[in-house]
């Protein structure tokens, strides 16, 4: 009997989660300027989920929305150094990442790349599990204390996944320092992480309005990383002992081939660029998985089933019914939905001659719910992820990006994401205490456009 056949998936209707209404086709450019600035995701119509490509026009230059996989394997990995990020999304992320492996490109992305992988791989990571795992049950713990009282789950995961972050990064909780750097992440994204026009209009050497205000969070921000680091320096390391936490990784880590070790500057946007990327992304999709286990009490039930029967596990080979659903929810959800690229010199791609500066888009929002290319898409089916299921196309599932520059720690993520996610829904049941539904909000990650209160309950 297949996983799919014990879970009697199949006999159930799909749960088809609320998206906001689809765009007009007849929106003009300062209607589909303005749904940018406060969603992207509802700036595309329907031809968007139903098309190979869509060309449009960005201020001068022509921009293609790619949905085939052989148009997106050309430009992500065949010929992905003649593509590089847009100026919007340079001049918005640089303040707060600065130029660490996001936002690298050439040589310094490639030197960048080489010295951090060691620290990501599934051997790595492995040594990492335990802060994950203690993290998880200090949040369980303080779960308990409050069962039956209304719960901010999009709050507690974003504290959880930054507990995760600072203790997998320094080995210390982030107590102290946790409540700093949220107003920081929220500072940013709600003030200065949205483009606006002279953002989008503006060569990257023009500063824009915005970009003074950035500088001055730059200011801040680099100081208070620079003071996790030095309490982390602070902390030190026995001599001899093996790495405790990325940290030490990235301290020991040498670029193969020049044996450079990375500059205290470079060190401190690596630091900023894990923590950010990683803990912000990874609390988006542990709630849009609590929030559709919540829409689904039979899914979540088998989640539960499977975590009581996995007991305490430090494994994902025992939890394949909960990574599917998390895949799933990567799916609907990618916590990145938009991929931009800028060319860099002349190209074809699909069949249209591509120009210096055009704009290419792959929207993961899009391509994960493309009317040719998945069934059902619309549709929360864990089904589809599950051992012996027929996998998807390499290029139709980027959760992650793909090619040279795909996530150096996706699988870290997943890891994380698994474990946690198995272990508060195989403690309680979680119900939503209200049915308004709640929206995706494309910004810089799909965020939700409010946090709706949960009730949890013993098991």
């Amino acid at each position: 009997m297949s996983i799919a056949e014990s879970y009697d998936l199949a006999e159930r209707a799909p749960l088809v989660p609320p998206t906001p209404p689809r765009a007009p086709e007849g929106m003009g450019a300062l209607g589909r300027l303005a749904a940018i600035r406060h969603n992207a995701i509802a700036s595309w119509g329907q031809r968007a989920y139903e098309d190979d490509v869509v060309k449009g026009r960005f201020f001068n230059h022509a921009s293609y929305i790619l949905n085939m996989p052989d148009d997106i394997r050309h430009v992500l990995v065949d010929n992905y150094e003649n593509y590089t990020r847009t100026a919007a999304g340079i001049r918005v992320l640089r303040p707060i990442l600065g130029q660490g492996l996001l936002l690298a490109e050439g040589r310094a992305w490639k030197h960048q790349r080489r010295t951090l992988a060691p620290a990501f791989t599934p051997r790595a990571v492995g040594t990492l599990v335990p802060h994950m795992i203690s993290a998880t049950e200090d949040i369980v713990a303080e779960f308990e204390r409050s069962v039956g009282a209304p719960v901010d789950l999009r709050e507690a995961m974003q504290r959880l996944a930054l507990e995760i972050a600072g203790r997998t990064m320094f080995s210390f909780g982030m107590g102290q320092h946790g409540q700093q750097l949220r107003d920081f992440v929220i500072e940013y994204g709600m003030k200065l992480a949205s483009p606006r026009f002279l953002d989008l209009l503006l060569p990257l050497g023009w500063p824009s309005p915005q970009d003074i205000s950035r500088a001055f969070f730059r200011r801040r921000w680099t100081k208070f990383v620079g003071e996790l680091i030095a309490a982390r320096r602070a902390a030190g390391k026995s001599d001899g002992a093996p790495p405790r936490d990325l940290f030490d990784l990235m301290l020991a880590a040498r670029d193969p081939e020049t044996s450079e070790a990375f500059s205290d500057d470079q060190l401190g946007d690596q630091v900023a660029t894990m923590i950010l990327a990683g803990h912000e992304t990874t609390a988006t999709a542990l709630f849009w998985a609590l929030y559709m286990l919540a829409l689904d009490p039979e899914t979540q039930n088998d989640v539960a089933d499977e975590a009581r029967a996995a007991g305490s596990t430090e494994s994902l080979d025992k939890l394949p019914f909960t990574r599917a659903v998390l895949d799933e929810t990567l799916r609907l959800y990618p916590p990145a939905f938009l991929i931009a690229r800028a060319a860099a010199g002349p190209d074809t791609v699909a069949g249209e001659p591509i120009r210096k500066h055009d704009v290419i888009l792959i929207a993961p929002w899009l391509l994960h719910r493309h009317e040719k290319l998945w069934d059902n898409p619309n549709a929360f089916k864990p089904a589809r992820f599950l051992p012996g299921a027929p996998p998807p196309d390499r290029f139709v599932y980027l959760p992650f990006g793909l090619g040279p520059r795909v996530c150096i720690g996706a699988h870290f993520a997943l890891v994380e994401a698994t474990l946690a996610l198995s272990r508060i829904v195989g403690a309680f049941r979680i119900e939503l205490i209200d049915r308004e539904p709640v929206m995706p909000i494309g910004v810089v990650t799909t965020q939700p456009d409010r946090s709706p209160a949960f009730r949890l309950t013993r098991r």
